[in-house]
């Protein structure tokens, strides 16, 4: 049998499209680099999320209240008081720490037995 040459083996018939795809992300990243690194295009975008931030405002609001009755409704605890909740733990689970820190620390001084606190005492 005779042997297969490089162009009659099988090629990758996304391989053209695979280029110009590549070479379109490339011109493009080219492109918005440039745009970005603008300072007019910073302050135009910080312009335009201050005016969405500041008119969103009052939506962001009713819908904080409208989630608050429906959770009322839902017999379930407001936002805050979940944050509130989380917080009083975390401290709580602090202190649990501390104390369990001070009383292995308690352990490990106490004498293990008699004859050690015997030691002790008249090493002293």
């Amino acid at each position: 049998m005779p042997e297969k040459s490089e162009e009659s083996k099988v090629r990758d018939p996304f391989q053209a499209w695979r280029a110009w795809r590549d070479a379109g992300m490339e011109a493009w990243s080219k492109v918005m680099l440039e745009v970005v690194r603008n300072e007019e295009f910073a302050r135009t975008s910080g312009t335009l999320l201050n005016t969405w931030l500041t008119a969103s405002a009052p939506a962001r609001e009713v819908l904080q209240s409208l989630m608050a009755a429906a959770l009322e409704q839902c017999q379930m605890p407001p936002r805050a008081e979940v944050i509130r909740l989380a917080e009083r733990l975390t401290k709580i689970e602090m202190r649990l720490d501390d104390l369990d820190a001070k009383l292995d620390g308690a352990i490990r001084r106490r004498p293990r037995n008699r004859r050690e606190k015997v030691r002790e005492v008249r090493e002293k």
